[in-house]
């Protein structure tokens, strides 16, 4: 039986200290160790210390569970349980040095394929302002002890993030989609990092937010900390956060949303 609060006691205290070391490699200045999909998708050594870091911790409290990450190979676990980990979110910002970055560790069950999971625990952690935002099935979603509740837009309307893919070829239909939304805007952010623009759709700090190119591990605790917020989180493929789309928001300014994206 998943005890939802233990898999997130775990994730929470691992995040923390896995954020105390990605500070003090941002401190101590960052190595590109090589690019991804695109020359301007890079991994830090930072990225790899960290995630080895996170996965070393949960293989010694739970060695029976699974593990996706980022930056290592999955490995499928016995349990049931898949821990899904983004060890530096916003990883461009993190060598920029613009104080803008997360450690995001979820706990889902089931296939561990996004479109099929169940995420029941999950932890964002903002090194930089110390922010723990953390979420599990049933228990709500949490800003330290300020438990979170998802905004509505006001009459000015709603203030919407987004994000752009590394990849040149997919910035025009990126902009295209953006100039469909907009008329639901007051404003749009775009800040760089997939969990927190979650985290904060989740705290009332953003209305809403949508982008196209997201991996699991982007979405897999931002995700929850929306529906236990009382939002909702969807998109492509299958009406499931995916590479094709993920949208975030209320359930009204969801629907409203995703209209503009896929007219």
């Amino acid at each position: 039986m998943v005890d939802p609060h233990e898999l997130l006691t775990l994730a929470v205290d691992i995040a923390r200290e896995a954020g105390a070391l990605a500070r003090t490699r941002r401190g101590e200045g960052v190595a590109i160790a090589a690019t991804k999909s695109a020359l301007a998708d890079i991994v830090t050594d930072a990225d790899r210390e960290v995630e080895a870091l996170i996965r070393a911790r949960l293989a010694g409290a739970r060695p029976g569970d699974g593990f996706l990450g980022e930056e290592t190979d999955a490995e499928r676990g016995t349990s049931g349980v898949t821990w899904v980990v983004d060890p530096i979110d916003g990883t461009v910002n993190y060598a920029y040095g613009i104080a803008h970055y997360a450690v995001s560790i979820a706990a889902v069950t089931g296939e561990p394929v996004s479109a099929k999971w169940m995420p029941v625990a999950g932890a964002v952690y903002d090194p930089s302002l110390d922010e723990m935002f953390s979420a599990s099935l049933g228990g709500g979603a949490w800003l330290g002890e300020t438990r979170l509740a998802v905004g509505a837009p006001s009459p000015a309307g709603a203030l919407l993030a987004t994000g752009f893919g590394y990849d040149p070829a997919t910035h025009e239909g990126d902009l295209a989609r953006v100039r469909r939304v907009m008329p639901l805007a007051r404003d749009l952010r775009r800040a760089g990092a997939a969990s927190l623009d979650l985290a904060y759709v989740a705290a009332g700090r953003l209305d809403g937010y949508f982008e196209r190119g997201l991996h699991p591990w982007d979405h897999a605790a931002g995700g929850l900390l929306v529906t236990e917020a009382g939002g909702r989180i969807g998109g492509q493929p299958g009406d499931a956060p995916g590479r094709d789309m993920t949208i975030a928001a209320g359930p009204e300014l969801y629907e409203q949303i995703s209209e503009a994206v896929y007219r």
